[in-house]
């Protein structure tokens, strides 16, 4: 009797091994069958903790799991990671929405769309001094600024003039590159700078300049209503591979509520890709990204990475005063939603 069940129980255990390689096989035929796809993803600009919610998509496999295989790298510029994503160097890049529209009006320009808003306001603002008696944005009357090099937030600038009615004329511009923007501030050799508030206001406030003297004039909070940054996607990749893009966008809305959850670890993550990144510092700027640029009353109620299009074609019309287009462009020829999913999928936990 004890030798019946010796046999038994190693039949059993045969058939039992036997399934399990059965198993294995069927997930290594499974894995063969659907291979990861690259996406080579273009960062515009160096890396920042604006762009945490990538990385953690990475480090905590929400990529994986949509069967990609995402690389990362950065160019100088909107204009260059347009043209990338144009040319098919890279799948997908991270890139001005305004921009975006500038470059479809070009000839033969290939027409890359958006995919999803990152920022649902725009960053650009005006980074001031109180000790120089600037407190709004009309306190801008007679004083000089500093203008980086190629500075986004300038090609908005009539528009947000005349709507606030300042007069262009009695504001001086100081052009500068962009590594001594802060510096000149700090020294008082400037008023104010133009730039990005989650970048020169954090960059200033470590380089010493107290905070109570520093004032961030957004545009969105004088009647600015551009979106800011967005995912684009090559047009061949898109219509080729559209559950990729899908999959990509899936992955990236579970990275933005890590990032929420989780500042801390988002911030470190994005600091140390950063030659000589400071956690803290990271921290500080991604704070202040999330509050005023991601995570709006827009969002809030309409979920992640949309557009509203009237919205946006009230944008357009705020980017033609400093800018002629051959053929105005409508929202949905420059943001396309179908890659979204729906709005329950996309509000922050």
């Amino acid at each position: 009797m004890f030798g019946f069940k010796t046999i038994a129980l190693r039949d059993l255990l045969a058939l039992a091994i036997a399934l399990a390689a059965m198993t294995a096989r069927d997930v290594t035929a499974a894995e063969t069958a659907a291979p990861s796809i690259a996406i080579h993803f273009t960062f515009d600009r160096p890396i920042d903790a604006s762009m945490a919610p990538f990385f953690l998509a990475a480090k905590d496999g929400g990529f994986s799991t949509e069967r990609l295989n995402v690389s990362f790298n950065s160019v100088a510029g909107s204009a260059e990671a347009l043209a990338r994503v144009a040319k098919g160097d890279s799948e997908l890049a991270l890139v001005d929405i305004n921009e975006l529209i500038r470059f479809r009006d070009k000839d033969d320009a290939a027409p890359v769309k958006g995919v999803f808003v990152l920022f649902n306001r725009a960053p650009y603002a005006i980074v001031a001094r109180r000790s120089r008696g600037i407190h709004l944005l009309p306190d801008l009357d007679g004083k000089t600024v500093g203008v980086a090099d190629s500075d986004l937030s300038m090609r908005l600038w009539p528009a947000l003039a005349q709507q606030n009615g300042i007069d262009t004329t009695h504001v001086k511009f100081h052009k500068m590159s962009a590594a001594v923007r802060e510096p000149i501030l700090s020294a008082g050799q400037v008023d104010a700078v133009a730039g990005f508030s989650y970048l020169s206001g954090v960059n200033l406030r470590d380089r010493g300049v107290p905070g109570a003297d520093l004032v961030v004039l957004r545009y969105a909070d004088y009647g600015c209503e551009a979106y800011g940054f967005a995912v684009v996607a090559n047009p061949a990749f898109a219509t080729a591979k559209p559950d990729a893009v899908k999959g990509f966008v899936r992955a990236l809305i579970a990275g933005i509520n890590a990032t929420v959850k989780e500042p801390a670890r988002a911030a470190g993550e994005a600091a140390s890709r950063i030659d000589d990144g400071d956690r803290d510092l990271e921290l500080e700027r991604l704070r202040t990204v999330l509050v005023d640029n991601v995570l709006t009353d827009e969002v809030k109620r309409n979920g992640l990475g949309g557009i509203d299009p009237a919205r946006m074609d009230r944008s357009i019309d705020q980017i033609a005063q400093d800018f002629k287009f051959r053929k105005r462009p409508t929202a949905g020829e420059i943001f396309d939603g179908e890659f979204l999913p729906p709005v329950a999928r996309r509000l922050i936990n």
